[in-house]
């Protein structure tokens, strides 16, 4: 049997009048028939009769048993943020307010990168996914739970989704960090935590990992300098840690993203033609909110991203200004396919 190169699609015809279109990205399989786009899983998990005529049944069986030898341990349900028994109890955070102080809370860049859970043996991601990485990339790393990020620099995130995902454990992890900011299992202060991994990496030297400096916010003066400094850069934003405070599952007021835009999430439903320099090629993506609010995306694409666009019912990320008073996001901005997204559920459309 053939297979399908990476970056490559291949054309099988289908019940009705058009093709479906199988796609190799990354090493994740796709193809655009229903009985694919309508499974409940993640897309690295599905397959369908199509990809198993074009790869044949033993490719697709040892790519998918491949995966449930890498599944998770489950952990208890109420660890999780409403994705079932196998997700890792991360903390997660809330929008800043301006009535929160935030005087010597502890302050730190927003990485743009993907959210890593170390359990002590694998990555994991927060539905629970394992993150395929090579053994070399994991060498030193502890038997105990680390929370961070795998992060491939600034303006990188989509490079970053792009190795994260795959499932060959390839070369392409040596662009790639794990930035660890905290260590879950150690029942104590964000401080004592936050220096438990500054001496882990310092004492172990893990080739491929280091930590988070945090510092103190003066006042929001300082933050908004430095927020004004990290974006500048090409960063996301900041994250803010109450002093003092404990590690806990769940979305907490101890843990705060500051960011000048704002982002979500939105289901690709169709693909706008280009016009101009794009003729030939992808100019917007048609997307739907949760709510069913349908809108364009048309910028933060790249050129590649263009001619091989997220295919129909992709979760991707964009980011926006503000909402019209129709709800409606105002100059959206495509981020990156959505690793690990929830499924959506049925809207109405607006």
């Amino acid at each position: 049997m053939a297979d399908i190169a990476d970056g490559e699609q291949v054309e099988v015809k289908g019940s009705g009048k058009n093709p479906y279109i199988l796609k190799n990205t990354g090493g994740v399989y796709s193809c655009t028939c229903p009985a694919w786009r309508n499974q409940s899983v993640g897309i690295e998990r599905r397959t369908c009769k199509h990809l198993r005529k074009v790869r044949g049944d033993e490719a697709e069986n040892t790519r998918l048993g491949t995966l449930a030898a890498s599944a998770p341990v489950p952990v208890r349900e109420d660890d999780s943020e409403g994705s079932g028994a196998k997700a890792p109890p991360l903390l997660l955070a809330h929008p800043w307010e301006n009535d929160v102080e935030l005087t010597g809370w502890w302050m730190s860049e927003k990485l743009d990168g993907v959210r890593a859970y170390w359990d002590g043996k694998q990555f994991l991601s927060r539905q629970g996914n394992p993150f395929l990485a090579p053994e070399w990339f994991t060498a030193k790393l502890p038997d105990f739970p680390l929370d961070g990020e795998l992060f491939g620099g600034q303006r990188k995130f989509q490079h970053t989704v792009s190795i994260v995902r795959r499932q060959d454990r390839g070369e392409g992890w040596k662009s790639l960090s794990f930035v660890i900011f905290d260590a879950p299992g150690v029942d104590a202060p964000f401080e004592e935590r936050l220096a438990r991994c500054q001496r882990f990496v310092e004492e172990m030297a893990p080739p491929y990992a280091r930590w988070l400096p945090h510092e103190p916010c003066r006042d929001v003066a300082h933050l908004r300098a430095e927020l004004a400094r990290v974006e500048g850069l090409g960063g996301e934003g900041l994250m803010l840690r109450q002093p003092g405070s404990r590690y806990e599952a769940g979305r907490s007021p101890t843990l705060l993203k500051v960011k000048s835009f704002k982002d979500d999430e939105a289901r690709v439903v169709g693909h706008v033609a280009g016009a101009g320099r794009h003729k030939g090629r992808m100019g917007a993506l048609e997307v739907e909110l949760r709510d069913g609010t349908r809108f364009s995306v048309g910028t933060g694409f790249s050129d590649q991203e263009r001619r091989q666009p997220p295919d129909v019912g992709t979760i991707i990320t964009f980011r926006y200004q503000e909402l019209t008073d129709g709800g409606v996001p105002r100059f959206p901005s495509y981020v990156g396919v959505r690793l690990d997204a929830e499924p959506f559920p049925p809207a109405t459309r607006r």
